[in-house]
This record gives C-alpha cells, structure tokens and sequence, in this order.
C-alpha cells in the first residue's frame, strides 16, 4: 500500500495497514535540533508531501521569521520575534484605522506570478499523497492586518468597513483555492484558529453568520474538482464541528486535548477524519514516553472504534518537546 492510497483509504473511512503519518517540526526545532528531526524522519517517513511550487515574490516583505527581531511579511504586516525559530507577534496593526483600508493593497503578486508549472509533475512523481498549503485564513489575516482586539470590537458591533475587508480577502483566497484546484494535487489545507481553551472565541452564530460561507465556497470549489479538503484550527472548537462536517471538510487537525475526545468520537467518527493531533501543551513537553502512549491509545480508542481508520497519526513538535516522545508517539501509533 503506497502512502497516497493509505491516506485515500483512510479519507473514504477503509482500513488501512497501518495509519498514516505526518509530522510538523516547528522552525525552532529545524533550527536548533535538525538532526533530530531527521532521525525521526528516517524511522517515520510522512505519508504527507507538498507539492513543487513556488508563489510570486511579494514586493512588501522583508526580514528573516525565523530570526530574533522584526520582519514584515507579504501582506505587509510587521511581526516582532523575542525568540528565534518561535513565530512572533503583532503589536501595531497596518490597519488600526478603517481609513487606511482605501488605500490598502493586497499581495496579488503572490498569485499573478506563482509558478505552479512543476505541480502535476511532483504529484505524478511521488507515491505520497499531496496536499497543498496556502494562504488562506481569513479570521486570522484580519486580526494581523486589523488588530484581534480592534477586530472582535469590529465583528461585535457590525461595521460596514469589517465587511468590506472579509470580502477583499475573500476575493484572494477564492482565487487561490481555484489555482490549486486545476491542479493535480490531492488535497488542500487551510486555516483559521477558532478557539481559545474552553470555547470559541466568537459565538457560533456569529460564526455562521460571518465566516462559515467563506469555508464553504472554498470546500465547494475543492470538492468539485475532487480534491480532499483539509482545515486546521487551534484550541476549542468542539461547537463548529458539526458545521465543518456539513460544507464538506475531509479532515479537521484540532487540539483533542482541549475537548471532549470521547464526546468527539461518538458523535463524529466516520463523519470527518481527526486529522491528528496529541497534547503540545502539557503531555508532549512535559510527559514520560509512557504519557505520551497512554494519550495515543486515548485517542485511538475513542475515535477508531476499533478499526484502524479514521485517523491521521499527525503531531506537531515544539521546541521543548523530547525526541524519545516524538518517537513514543509513532511507535504507539504504528500498533493501533
């Protein structure tokens, strides 16, 4: 069984020989314990590859992510970095006042001179499955280019301008959707962090209301040219699974840990894929190997309801995480 059709089966809800693999080493770990990463990588090959590609070059950013300082990025946001290889923060959005938004241009170059003529021929290449990662997070761009606090004040009250800039953003992220979906990659991701640790942090309705038909023409778009669609989202968000499920999300990466992993099994097992993940806030710095087991058999247990589908065995490795966890955590996979 090749890694595109484990990752297939598991998608369609069939068995599979074992789950599928993907690990996320974030840029502290590359940096700092690349040899690590490696190793694992050589003991647990992904079953997940990006394709060969490349966007245009932004005429805005500038400056190293990665590196201890400020760097601005395509959209012309300036981020603040306290610790290499740890993503940073911003403290003086570009729009901190709705009359910039006139003058306020969006990084077409991104799209208007992306290369993507080596795509088909790396997905025809490689047996692992493909899945495309974009720009698109609608939620989260507004909060760099707006300010979170500005933008919740903006969503709460219902200002015609905050409308205006989700369709701007919208227009760029329908336009990218529809580049990956003429090509012959597998899958595509995008994202948006919904929830704080207990509860979304905006109410669902206004959720629906806002967001949710920007997912779903980007879902309708995907799965119209047959492409798998993947959607990431951090902390809480146990309330919008239903409505993930409904406009056609394959697979959800959410942080089980902050929910119910049980509740979530129950009710939506062989509705959508749990597209990992374990505990990055407590169980994998800070667990023994054998937490790290106990929390994969958790998982298992309550979402595979004992058949080995369902599940993409997907981690994500902090900088304080060991490496005897990272390998914990696949081995016990592997026996699921």
């Amino acid at each position: 069984m090749t890694s595109r059709e484990r990752v297939i089966r598991v998608l369609k809800f069939e068995e599979v020989d074992r789950l599928p693999r993907q690990l996320w080493a974030l840029p502290g770990v590359w940096m700092f314990r690349r040899e690590e990463v490696e190793e694992v990588n050589r003991l647990y090959p992904s079953d997940i590859a990006g394709p060969d590609f490349r966007y245009g070059k932004s005429e805005r950013a500038r400056g190293d992510c990665s590196r201890a300082g400020t760097y601005t990025d395509a959209w012309g946001c300036v981020w603040i970095v306290s610790e290499p290889g740890v993503i940073g923060e911003i403290k003086e959005p570009i729009l901190d006042g709705w009359a910039k938004l006139d003058s306020y241009k969006l990084p077409w170059e991104l799209l208007d001179q992306a290369d993507l003529s080596n795509v088909n021929r790396s997905c025809e290449q490689s047996d692992k499955f493909i899945l495309a990662g974009t720009e698109v997070r609608p939620f989260e761009r507004m909060q760099f280019l707006r300010g979170t606090e500005n933008l919740l004040m903006d969503l709460a009250y219902g200002v015609k301008e905050v409308y205006r800039l989700r369709d701007m953003l919208h227009e760029f992220f329908v336009k990218e959707i529809e580049m990956w979906a003429e090509t012959d990659v597998d899958g595509v991701q995008f994202m948006d962090d919904w929830g704080s640790q207990n509860a979304l942090l905006i109410s669902p309705r206004l959720w629906r209301e806002f967001y949710k038909p920007l997912y779903k023409e980007y879902c309708d778009i995907l799965r119209r040219k047959g492409k798998y669609v993947f959607f990431h989202s951090d902390g809480h968000i146990e309330e919008i699974y239903p409505d993930l499920i409904e406009i056609g999300v394959n697979a959800v990466n959410s942080q089980l840990f902050c929910m119910d992993i049980e509740k979530l099994g129950e009710h939506y097992s062989g509705k959508v894929v749990f597209w990992g993940e374990l505990d990055r806030q407590h169980i994998l710095p800070f667990g023994s190997p054998e937490d790290v087991r106990r929390a994969v058999r958790r998982a298992a247990d309550a979402l595979m309801k004992g058949k080995r589908t369902g599940v993409i065995a997907q981690l994500e490795w902090g900088i304080l995480d060991p490496k005897e966890n990272i390998l914990a955590a696949f081995d016990e996979w592997d026996k699921c």
